[in-house]
């Protein structure tokens, strides 16, 4: 993977790069995936640089074809009146209508937004589903709020979303910070608003008003069926060996859960202040109760299991990454694990990264753990199942049906069988040497230019 640009052959694929990161010079994380992209595209550019360059494809898949940025004001349980931002990017829609979450969270700002969603248009595309890449959110930070302040926000922020989204023009869904209580509020304001019943126009909903059966495992399944297929084409059995998961939300959780069923050994999970290590094997219903019910911390697991280690986090290197396993699951956020980290783990034996969470490496962790014949699923593609597990949700709500929870997970993992597939031949193509971070990037390229080609400049 080519991490400097200046090492890049392509003259167009150079101009792209520094006239865009120049462009947007404030937003390091747009910046960055965008370099990590358009660098490893360079052998299919080359191939048909002058078609590119003529019809300006490159720029134009680069600029986002809307961004909406508003105020959603609130009143807490004081009766003060809070303000954010809210943020909604509809990055290429040349596959099908706009798709991606939206995360509440502090650090939303306008370059993790478009990093976000540039990174969905990939990830959508190899999903093989007709859906364009978006993303959206706020800096609003749900924890320590009440359930009625985080409706009040919900509503408020809904009230001008609304305007620009619809079940054939952008569909969101959750993220960080948004669960099932936050799209529940969503919908509610939506439907109101409207006087319409749109059941497409929002996925992770709730069984009873819509939503689809396995959605909520679905991206932590899919890294994990992502993952066997990387293993097993590698020679590499899961069976026995141990795995640390940063992160103890919805997808580490669930990624959890069926490594543990496909024979891995889970011992670490952690979330933002330290990890819990537990040479036994992590106790992953204890984990969802602390998580998912009681909304607490995962240093509360020692109550249960006295004999278990909580490690807090110091430096720069989260602690989690400071033991020693075979598999490393990043299910946290992004630039999670820096080049000091990758050190480390390939240090302490590591033979293989799966990303669950969307670009938890910096491109220099990358870069490194290709160089030393580190397996690394790449985020776009490992962590596809949960919006091709939303794609499967809006197909059920057009159908105005509803499947069961294993013929959806059949189709999941039909889905990233099929993914790591598409990775897997165009690092054939391309020679890349098991380089599945720019085989994904290829194979997804290659759709999404295409439908770009054949519907004009626009």
């Amino acid at each position: 993977m080519i991490t400097n640009e200046q090492e890049l052959r392509s003259e167009y694929l150079k101009k792209v790069i520094e006239e865009t990161s120049a462009k947007n010079c404030y937003e390091k994380e747009f910046i960055q995936a965008l370099k990590e992209v358009l660098s490893s595209l360079e052998p299919v550019v080359i191939k048909n640089e002058e078609l590119y360059k003529s019809i300006s494809l490159l720029e134009r898949l680069v600029e986002p074809e809307r961004i909406v940025s508003f105020r959603v004001p609130w009143m807490d349980d004081n009766g003060k009146i809070q303000v954010n931002r809210g943020y909604r990017v509809q990055f290429n829609g040349s596959i099908g209508p706009y798709k991606g979450g939206l995360r509440f969270h502090p650090s939303v700002n306008q370059s993790i937004m478009k990093f976000l969603a540039f990174e969905q248009i990939f990830k959508n595309a190899l999903t093989g589903r007709p859906i364009g890449g978006g993303k959206g959110g706020s800096d609003f930070d749900p924890k320590g709020k009440s359930d009625m302040e985080i409706m009040r926000f919900c509503q408020s922020f809904m009230t001008e979303l609304q305007r620009h989204i619809g079940q054939d023009v952008d569909v969101p869904a959750g993220d960080i910070g948004v669960g099932g209580r936050e799209i529940g509020y969503l919908f509610g304001q939506y439907r109101k608003i409207r006087n319409a019943y749109e059941a497409g126009v929002l996925t992770g909903k709730g069984i009873e008003y819509g939503g689809s059966l396995a959605r909520k495992e679905a991206t932590g399944y899919g890294l994990m069926y992502f993952m066997r297929e990387m293993l097993t084409t590698n020679n590499i059995s899961l069976d026995g060996k141990t795995a640390i998961i940063s992160g103890s939300g919805n997808v580490a959780i669930y990624a959890c859960e069926k490594a543990q069923k496909m024979g891995l050994k889970v011992i670490a999970m952690s979330d933002s202040s330290g990890c819990v290590l537990d040479e036994n094997g992590i106790d992953i219903e204890l984990v969802k109760d602390i998580k998912e019910v009681k909304r607490g911390r995962i240093k509360e697991y020692l109550e249960k299991v006295p004999n278990a280690i909580y490690l807090e986090n110091k430096g720069n290197v989260p602690t989690i990454y400071t033991l020693k396993a075979d598999i490393i699951l990043p299910c946290a956020t992004q630039n999670d694990i820096n080049i000091d980290a990758a050190k480390i783990l390939v240090e302490n034996g590591a033979i293989a990264v799966g990303e669950g969470a969307n670009m938890p490496c910096t491109n220099d962790a990358v870069a490194y753990f290709l160089e030393h014949k580190v397996l690394v699923a790449p985020g776009k593609a490992a962590n596809a199942g949960g919006v091709a597990t939303s794609a499967l949700e809006m197909t059920q709500n057009s159908m105005r049906d509803a499947w069961t929870f294993e013929e959806v997970d059949k189709k999941l993992e039909n889905i990233m069988v099929n993914i790591f597939r598409q990775c897997k031949e165009a690092d054939s193509e391309y020679n890349l040497g098991n380089n599945y971070v720019a085989g994904a990037n290829i194979a997804a390229f290659k759709k999404i230019s295409a439908a770009m080609i054949a519907q004009g400049i626009i």
